[in-house]
């Protein structure tokens, strides 16, 4: 999943502006997932999943304690944590954010689908990027 979510963070960081941290991007990232994912399961499982994802991502990124998850799935926090992290940090920390919520997605609902909801929101992401066998190469 690490790879996908560093393909998105790039992809996402190319549409906003270059100067943008990655943390932003993967907050982006985030928010278009959930928003896309809302709508199939409402803003409570959405928030589940990325409140999931926020808690085991901290485990390898402490400084995401920073970031608060609210109501409507937003993510806040990314002035306090442009301050306080480099962006070597800032990228791991969002691509590792990312990967623990396309992980957990595909958990719940399976690759396949995971994949093509993926694919709904970012039509040109690679599909092998998501292959399990890749991660293990790396």
């Amino acid at each position: 999943m690490r790879n996908l979510a560093q393909w998105l963070l790039d992809h996402e960081a190319d549409a906003g502006n270059p100067s943008d941290v990655k943390v932003r991007a993967a907050f982006r990232t985030c928010e278009k997932l959930g928003h896309h994912l809302s709508k199939v399961a409402g803003v409570a499982g959405f928030w589940s999943l990325l409140s999931r994802a926020l808690t085991l991502a901290k485990r390898e990124a402490p400084w995401l304690a920073a970031v608060e998850l609210k109501a409507d799935g937003s993510l806040e926090g990314t002035g306090r944590i442009e301050t306080q992290q480099d962006r070597d940090d800032a990228e791991r920390g969002g691509v590792v954010l990312v990967a623990q919520l396309l992980g957990l997605l595909a958990t719940f609902i399976g690759q396949n689908l995971a994949m093509r909801l993926v694919r709904e929101v970012w039509l040109d992401a690679p599909l092998d990027l998501m292959d399990p066998r890749m991660e293990k190469e790396q």
